[in-house]
């Protein structure tokens, strides 16, 4: 396996992990809000790299025998004029997806593309690194705390 920065030759396989990932989050989706709409698959990963290229960003993807089998995205986002009033604004990047193809998930890929990420970010002298989890994603929740990171904000949710 080698990891390396996005390519568009890879632009199919890309959508197929975001697909997958996403089929995954509606299956362990509890409130049922999750969906996988239509047009899903041909524009998420047009939205997820110019959020990339807007933000200082990287997408990295691991290859085995020139097929993608994970990827990160991560941002380096810029505050805003407001953001010091309520928040000391050290310099942080965002990992916005990461995907392992189910196929060989726990094999060290996912492991491999975060440092990746992370130096990338330290390399950008951030200070911390965001990731939203999807709640119900006791893997990835699993996966981050073996990792060092930990919850800091939550989103309730309430049906009516």
């Amino acid at each position: 396996m080698q990891v390396i920065e996005y390519e568009d030759k890879y632009i199919e396989d890309v959508k197929d992990l975001l697909v997958e990932l996403e089929e995954y989050i509606v299956s362990i989706d509890k409130d049922h809000l999750d969906q996988v709409h239509p047009e899903y698959r041909e524009k998420m990963a047009v939205l997820d790299l110019e959020d990339v290229n807007k933000n200082n960003g990287k997408c990295y993807l691991a290859v085995e025998n020139n097929k993608v089998i994970g990827l990160i995205m991560g941002t380096i986002p810029t505050y805003d004029e407001y953001d010091y009033l309520d928040y000391k604004c050290p310099k942080r990047g965002e990992i916005t997806e990461l995907i392992v193809t189910n196929k060989i998930r726990s094999k060290g890929v996912g492991q491999v593309l975060m440092d990746k990420m992370e130096e990338y970010f330290k390399f950008n002298n951030c200070e911390y690194v965001l990731v939203d989890v999807f709640a119900y994603n006791e893997n990835a929740i699993n996966f981050y705390n073996k990792k060092g990171y930990h919850p800091r904000m939550y989103t309730d949710i309430k049906k009516l």
